[in-house]
Formats: structure tokens, sequence, C-alpha cells
């Protein structure tokens, strides 16, 4: 249990967690930003495929 709690202790101390989490919530954010284009572009793609549907009387 000692032992543990040394590795408990100096995982806090270190900096190594903070610039883990700092990384975490990038990542995050690239992926809802990733997600949010991918849904735009879909969208708009959509709605060209169906006005040249319409266009060709399908």
């Amino acid at each position: 249990m000692k032992n543990f709690a040394a590795k408990v202790q100096r995982f806090l101390a270190s900096e190594d967690g903070p610039t883990a989490v700092e990384y975490a919530v990038m990542l995050a954010l690239i992926v809802v930003v990733c997600l949010g284009a991918i849904t735009s572009i879909g969208n708009n793609a959509n709605t060209t495929f169906t006005s040249v549907a319409d266009e060709l009387g399908n």
C-alpha cells in the first residue's frame, strides 16, 4: 500500500498528468470540429444531389 501511495504522489507531482489531460481536451475539440465539418459537407452534398435528381425528373 505504501508503494501505491508513493506512485500516486509521484504521478500527481509530475507534469505528465496535466499534459495528457490537455492533449485529450485538444483531441476532443478536434473531433467535434471534424464531425461538424463532415455533417455540413454531407448536408450540402445531399442538397446538391437532391437538386440534380429533381432536375432530371426522378
